[in-house]
């Protein structure tokens, strides 16, 4: 099938592309990139999921797995530049060799949560009584409690999106509905530096609910901020305070926001080349600018890697068909004809080792790989990690059901206001 075959190639992104000697995962394909501390959470994540559909010994991803944690518990942890993080945090992109900062970034609070929740992930999934699996286990717990919301919070309510040794923090905090709902979950469920039910409160007071074409549901626009969470946390059926008002819960919210996704490609407002009930998912992603052509008599502007959304943009003709496998368990009847339709017709594997290429724009004028337009030259971690693990929750399930024995998790949903369902 279709899914089994884009989870298997996917997956051997994070057999190839990471550094066996630390565990870190290179954020893209192009040559001297640095590693991702979120495509290695996601890699984290990942690994149970190979062992269990085959694509991985169980030895061999105990080994990765801890080197990984190993690493991150020893590695260089303090306010010096040149350290690997920070108060329980880690730099968004670290030297691949090194494991040190990389490009002046941002101690990140969002990739850390990324990460910490792969390292959450194994330990519910390795259990059993050996050395390798224990200290699995007991690292896991260790970093995870190591991060020190407070901190993060610098002195207000909300969470800072991040921290420079230079600088100090980002000016920019967590608001509106985005991925930082799991960022939150893992706050408020910490022991040791939890951030309070009032936060989370807060942060919610920043919700757009709004209606598009023909769906009420709560407003993110680009994809990814409406799956995210979802790879972790099993939405179905539980709701916080601002659900139960809306009478839905946070799944039925990204399957809608699934549906605005092709309903804007149907429509397809602003007249690109190719959107239409099988060709969209608009989201944060590289693209063939930044750039002024005109085409067929209509001057566009393109643009290089941005946060494009549907339906209030911006748009520029992009798709990442990545983000459309990853709202598979949302909306299987939508998802999967799409994703037949970019490896029959636009030949998105074509040639390639992984998952589905990055994102493709048929409005451009590139003809120079694919007859559909210009096809992004690189593969990422943070978009072969999704399709991953969604096509596994909607095969299985098995990533919800781990994270359904985090006594993390449980907590923080608990301290957000969170019941019904499972809970």
């Amino acid at each position: 099938m279709t899914e089994e075959i884009l989870q298997r190639d996917s997956f051997s992104y994070f057999t190839h592309e990471t550094n066996p000697a630390n565990g870190l995962v290179i954020d893209k394909t192009s040559p001297d990139c640095p590693a991702s501390i979120a495509a290695t959470g996601l890699a984290l994540a990942a690994y149970p999921v190979g062992v269990e559909r085959g694509f991985m010994a169980r030895p061999a991803a105990v080994e990765r797995t801890l080197v990984t944690l190993r690493f991150f518990w020893n590695s260089p942890h303090g306010p010096e530049p040149d350290a690997t993080g920070y108060q329980g945090f880690y730099y968004h992109f670290l030297d691949m060799r090194t494991g040190r900062r990389a490009w002046q970034c941002e101690l990140s609070t969002i990739d850390t949560a990324f990460l910490l929740a792969g390292m959450l992930t194994a330990a519910s999934y390795f259990e059993a009584d050996t050395a390798d699996e224990h200290e699995i286990r007991t690292l896991a717990d260790a970093l995870y409690l190591r991060a020190n919301w407070h901190w993060a919070q610098n002195q207000e309510a909300t969470l800072t999106q991040g921290w420079k040794p230079e600088s100090g923090f980002l000016q920019d905090r967590w608001k509106g509905y985005d991925e930082g709902l799991l960022l939150y979950m893992l706050a408020l469920g910490s022991h040791t530096y939890p951030v309070s039910s009032d936060s989370y409160a807060l942060w919610g007071s920043t919700y757009q609910w709004q209606h598009s074409y023909g769906y009420d549901y709560l407003y993110a626009g680009p994809l990814f901020t409406h799956q995210l969470s979802h790879i972790w946390i099993d939405f179905r059926g539980i709701q916080d305070a601002f659900m139960r008002e809306k009478g839905i819960d946070y799944f039925e919210n990204s399957r809608r926001a699934t549906y605005v996704q092709q309903q804007y490609a149907i429509d397809n407002p602003l007249k690109f080349k190719g959107y239409g009930s099988r060709c969209w998912g608009i989201t944060a992603s590289d693209g063939p600018g930044p750039d002024i052509i005109k085409v067929d008599g209509i001057e566009r502007q393109f643009y290089d890697y941005l946060a494009r959304g549907v339906p209030h943009g911006p748009d520029d003709g992009t798709i990442a068909p990545w983000a459309v496998v990853a709202s598979l368990p949302f909306a299987p009847e939508i998802v999967l004809p799409t994703m037949d339709y970019f490896i029959d017709h636009v030949k998105l594997k074509n040639r390639n080792p992984y998952g589905f290429k990055a994102t493709f724009n048929a409005t451009h004028p590139d003809r120079s790989n694919n007859p559909f337009g210009w096809v992004s030259p690189w593969q990422y971690g943070l978009h072969q990690g999704p399709i991953t693990l969604m096509v596994e929750n909607y095969r299985s399930g098995m990533l919800w059901r781990l994270m359904r024995n985090c006594p993390y998790i449980v907590s923080g949903l608990r301290r957000a206001g969170f019941t019904g369902g499972w809970l």
